[in-house]
């Protein structure tokens, strides 16, 4: 059985105040039981003091973005080592505004998978279609194309320390959410992907839902058996909104 993992993706919000105050009230509200985890991720400059104030706690601590480079003359730029070092044990590589806004390719965010597990890292692999896309049909053709780009590059075996993300595109921020239905649909055919590929690596791979996930939906999404978690914006901003979505993981 797999784990039901929530993660919270900050995005360019915080403050060292406002962070200290979120972490806080996340911690004193981890709802008892098993079979899940919790995961922040807060930009660059505050990732060391989030991850020492989770220290020791039920919290994990993972960075948004990672460089696909070691070191060197990458102005601007963070290495997978330097994120290891202050604690960060996930990251998200791929999320589609990397992809949409900067001009990340499907080769160079599997250039960064790599980087990351390489320091140690597990990657929070991104895929999802755009609404133009979806309504032309070609949903499955896009998520096949991302993901393929990274298992040809790093083989399947390496999902056994990694995780995916489905964040239909047209349901980010925008309060409009996929149904369940189409959310498993779509959870499913990733699945189904590994099935061909290593079935216990598809056993074991946890798959998050991306699109708007809230205290009010989550119960729905989680409830579906290849929904093993998400990957949360906006309601990861408020301790009780995060809180609500953790406590529907508790009690899947």
């Amino acid at each position: 059985m797999r784990d039901i993992m929530v993660a919270g993706n900050w995005k360019m919000n915080g403050s060292s105040t406002a962070n200290a105050e979120l972490v806080s009230g996340i911690i004193a509200g981890v709802p008892e039981g098993s079979g899940f985890s919790l995961l922040v991720c807060p930009p660059y400059p505050y990732l060391a003091s989030v991850a020492a104030q989770a220290a020791g706690s039920a919290v994990s601590v993972g960075a948004q973005n990672v460089s696909e480079h070691q070191k060197g003359a990458f102005t601007g730029e963070v290495a997978p080592s330097m994120l290891s070092d202050i604690g960060c044990e996930y990251v998200i590589v791929g999320h589609s505004e990397r992809r949409s806004l900067y001009g990340e390719s499907s080769a160079q965010v599997a250039a960064k998978f790599q980087a990351a597990q390489a320091a140690g890292m597990t990657p929070i692999l991104c895929v999802g279609e755009t609404l133009e896309e979806r309504e032309a049909g070609t949903t499955e053709k896009v998520i096949d194309e991302q993901l393929d780009a990274v298992l040809d590059a790093a083989g399947v075996e390496a999902f056994a320390a990694a995780v995916i993300a489905y964040e239909p595109v047209w349901a980010i921020g925008t309060g409009v959410t996929a149904t369940p239905e189409q959310a498993q649909d779509m959870h499913r055919h990733i699945r189904g992907r590994f099935e061909a590929l290593n079935t216990d690596i598809a056993a074991g791979v946890q798959i998050l839902y991306g699109g708007s996930m809230k205290g009010e939906n989550a119960a729905g999404l989680l409830a579906k058996p290849d929904i093993d978690g998400g990957l949360i914006g906006g309601a990861s901003l408020k301790a009780e909104d995060f809180l609500a979505i953790a406590q529907a993981a508790a009690q899947n």
